[in-house]
């Protein structure tokens, strides 16, 4: 059988062709290869370059690589956080003729860490919930959206700064389902699933002295169920409110946008004695800030980064002479958010020098710059301007960050 390569782009099948696709994986050059570093796997998983990007390159048996590729384009088109899929080789052979296992091609998702790698020194507890509340949070995501993982784990998680936080994407589809919707039990199973792999994977760590001594393994998988259970709760509740109430729905609303989630269809119903009305969210769309900013300034951000570059703009537009909310005559917040990519957001992006951002993006540099801003304006009790905190983070900050966050050979 010949070499064949099924891509999501024209461009891609002549870049990969440059790979040494009649080797092993496991006996592929250095030249070809990335060291970044990689969590566990029970295929081989090596990174590569091809062109300008950096590939992930897993070895596995037709089908599953088929079936795995189809679901990573599902996952992309219904926006959820998972590493893009680029191609799937199959008919692949050695120099001798006798055939090798087919690869499934994604690309390396930019500044993110598997979990190991980030236990390399131990991680504060304070660290830890905050990849727990990500996981908890991806994998609602996936269940709203009606996909069962079926194998929901730290090992098929990447993790990348979020403003402070983590962003959690889905590394590993070959064990999940899309349906149109879930069943409790659909879901209890791959709760129940998530807590036996994360306890595992924890006491793996404490085996090897890489866990903080004050987490319990065991508890820990417990409590991403439970987080899980909470967001779910208020994702899902349905709410009953005195008749005429009409702000407590906007209140519940704009809480859920806090969250990050969207309401995309809403049922009330009215009781028949006219004394209350229920409230019944379909909250199907996350990224409720995401979308916000991308559509006032055409910035892709992850949703904390949003967040607080949605906060930014704000207090910025309100200083703006041609800024008067519901008058005709004022500036409209989409120009003003243009003027504010062009005029604030990229000069200060721009003058951090690129060799000592390491692999943080755009945005969350931008966030750290307010983040320290904030910590230098509060100790001086006055604001000390952007400009200023440029200066002193660059000085004084970003390269022990630079050291942190340096990717490390596996």
């Amino acid at each position: 059988m010949a070499l064949q390569i099924n891509a999501t782009n024209p461009e891609h099948p002549a870049l990969l062709l440059e790979l040494p696709w009649h080797l092993p994986l496991e006996e592929w050059p250095e030249e070809y290869l990335v060291p970044l570093p990689r969590g566990i796997s029970r295929h081989v998983v090596r990174y590569a370059r091809a062109g300008d990007e950096v590939i992930a390159v897993k070895e596995l048996a037709q089908r599953p690589a088929l079936r795995e590729y189809e679901l990573l384009r599902d996952l992309d088109r219904i926006g959820i956080p998972a590493v893009d899929p680029l191609a799937v080789l199959t008919g692949r052979t050695d120099t001798a003729g006798e055939p090798l296992e087919s690869v499934l091609v994604t690309r390396h998702l930019g500044g993110s860490m598997p979990y190991r790698s980030m236990f390399e020194t131990t991680l504060r507890p304070a660290t830890m919930h905050r990849l727990m509340d990500a996981l908890a949070v991806l994998l609602v995501r996936l269940h709203l959206a009606g996909f069962a993982w079926g194998d929901c784990s730290l090992s098929n998680t990447l993790f990348r700064r979020d403003a402070g936080a983590y962003a959690a994407y889905l590394v590993d589809a070959e064990t999940g389902d899309l349906h149109p919707e879930l069943s409790a039990g659909q879901r209890e199973y791959d709760l129940d699933l998530a807590r036996v792999n994360i306890s595992g994977e924890l006491l793996d760590l404490e085996a090897s002295g890489a866990l903080h001594p004050s987490v319990d393994p065991i508890e820990f998988g417990t409590e991403i169920c439970a987080r899980y259970q909470r967001l779910w709760q208020e994702l899902t509740r349905t709410s009953v409110y005195p008749a005429g109430k009409y702000q407590y729905i906007e209140r519940r609303i704009r809480r859920l946008n806090d969250l990050g989630f969207d309401v995309a269809e809403m049922q009330i119903e009215h009781a028949s004695n006219g004394d209350t009305v229920t409230f019944v969210p379909k909250v199907v769309d996350a990224g409720h800030h995401q979308r916000q900013l991308l559509r006032l300034t055409g910035l892709d951000a992850e949703e904390n980064q949003a967040r607080r570059l949605l906060n930014d703009l704000e207090s910025w537009m309100a200083t703006q002479d041609d800024y008067a909310p519901g008058d005709p005559l004022g500036a409209r917040p989409e120009v003003l958010a243009h003027r504010w990519v062009r005029e604030v957001f990229r000069p200060t992006v721009r003058s951090v020098p690129p060799e000592l951002r390491g692999p943080m993006d755009a945005a969350e540099i931008y966030h750290e710059l307010l983040e320290h801003r904030w910590y230098l304006s509060e100790r001086a009790q006055h604001d000390i301007g952007l400009g200023t905190a440029v200066e002193d983070y660059i000085r004084t900050i970003l390269p022990k960050v630079r050291e942190t966050l340096r990717p490390t050979a596996d």
